[in-house]
């Protein structure tokens, strides 16, 4: 067998892959140290990229909208100034909605604090009342000790002087602690906001150049890799590049018509926090099957301190409202972006909320969906290949 050039790099690859993965299995930590350095010098770039692809979706609508071609001479006006405007509006509406939702969020919160006593008076008043009208309740409590000595005895043998002293003792040794995790707190808030302002820039530079970075992105592929191997990373890139802003689009807008579903169903009934809790169910609603659940429990405690009975009326039109969203808007405005079966999505959305929380929810469901379009068209091709029937894999089970 003669060895050729190709040959010989396979042998080499193949040895070089062999050894650092016996490497790496014998020094997990350090690899892990590695990683994490690695990551931390990438983390400004990788940030700005995905500023950078959030904001090339409304900014590729607006280019659309607001510099259409002309239909007599065909050219776009403003050629020059329709990148940085576009641009501009795109960070202005993302920055908008941004601060919309944490507005209603702090409103959230100054409410229930507002509301929390008067709701604590409630209760008790409720309490009061319920030992009036039901006294063998009242008398429950009034005879535990007598219906109850071995629970009596239980917590009278608890030395609860030493359970303080050890409380104390925690709270004291603990201080210099809190001091160390506050400094490290502000350290990461810091390193955080730096790698943010230059993620934004970087941004930036993506978004105002990026038909330049394609061009040069394509040359090295097609300079060093063979024609058809470069055909297919460029097609997965474009794949990819269109599940992403099909989903991301289509989230905002089943969120969007979410919150207003609410907003109006809620404005009928005349539920109270009807602004406030349609914009809490659209914002989580961005998160993938449980988001909306998340910002019906937020409603339900917000209103439940108002109007427990309302509460409970709030919960069923939840209920109606998220069967009419979940069967008739989401497969067809955000399952048809993504092409991905229900029970995909499901997977996707608890494997990335179990491993990377909410950015894994929002991010697993359109690299499932590129996957999946993937494997589908590979197996496909597999079994035309070896000319196997339909009526093999179709029949059922």
């Amino acid at each position: 067998m003669n060895l050729n050039r190709d040959h010989w790099i396979k042998i080499a690859l193949i040895a070089g892959g062999t050894a650092a993965l016996y490497w790496a299995l014998n020094n997990l930590d350090e690899l892990g140290v590695l990683l994490s350095t690695f990551l931390g010098l990438l983390s400004p770039f990788l940030v700005g990229g995905a500023i950078a692809f959030i904001l090339n979706v409304p900014m590729r609508m607006l280019e659309r909208v607001l510099f259409r071609p002309s239909k007599k001479t065909g050219k776009t006006p403003l050629p020059r100034l329709k990148r940085p405007i576009c641009m501009l509006l795109s960070m202005v509406l993302v920055v908008a909605a941004l601060t919309f939702v944490v507005f209603r969020l702090v409103d959230v919160v100054i409410t229930m604090r507002d509301a929390a006593p008067g709701f604590i008076r409630a209760v008790q008043e409720w309490g009061a009342d319920l030992a009036n009208r039901y006294p063998e309740v009242s008398a429950f409590f009034q005879n535990f000790s007598t219906d109850y000595p071995e629970v009596v005895e239980f917590l009278q043998g608890i030395d609860w002087k030493s359970v303080l002293e050890n409380v104390f003792h925690f709270l004291r040794d603990g201080a210099g602690s809190v001091v160390n995790s506050t400094v490290g707190i502000i350290g990461s808030v810091f390193s955080g906001a730096t790698s943010f302002f230059l993620g934004f820039f970087f941004a930036c530079y993506l978004l105002a150049q990026k038909e330049r970075l394609g061009v040069q992105f394509k040359k090295l592929l097609y300079a060093h890799l063979k024609s058809q191997h470069a055909d297919e990373v460029v097609r997965v890139a474009k794949l990819a590049n269109k599940t992403f802003s099909s989903f991301i689009t289509g989230q905002c807008v089943e969120a969007v018509i979410l919150g207003l579903m609410f907003w109006v169903t809620m404005s009928i009934l005349r539920m109270p926090y009807t602004g406030t809790i349609s914009a809490l169910i659209g914002f989580t609603a961005l998160i993938p099957i449980f988001g909306a659940w998340i910002g019906m429990a937020l409603g339900v405690l917000l209103i439940l301190i108002d109007n427990p009975i309302q509460a409970l009326w709030f919960a069923i039109l939840f209920l109606v409202l998220q069967q009419i969203e979940g069967n008739l808007i989401y497969p067809r405005v955000v399952g048809s972006s993504v092409g991905l079966p229900g029970i995909w999505v499901l997977a996707a959305v608890t494997i990335g909320g179990s491993a990377f929380g909410i950015v894994g929810m929002l991010l697993m469901v359109p690299l499932a969906s590129v996957l999946y379009a993937l494997v589908r068209e590979r197996t496909g091709k597999q079994l035309r290949n070896k000319h196997i029937p339909p009526e093999k894999y179709e029949q059922d089970v």
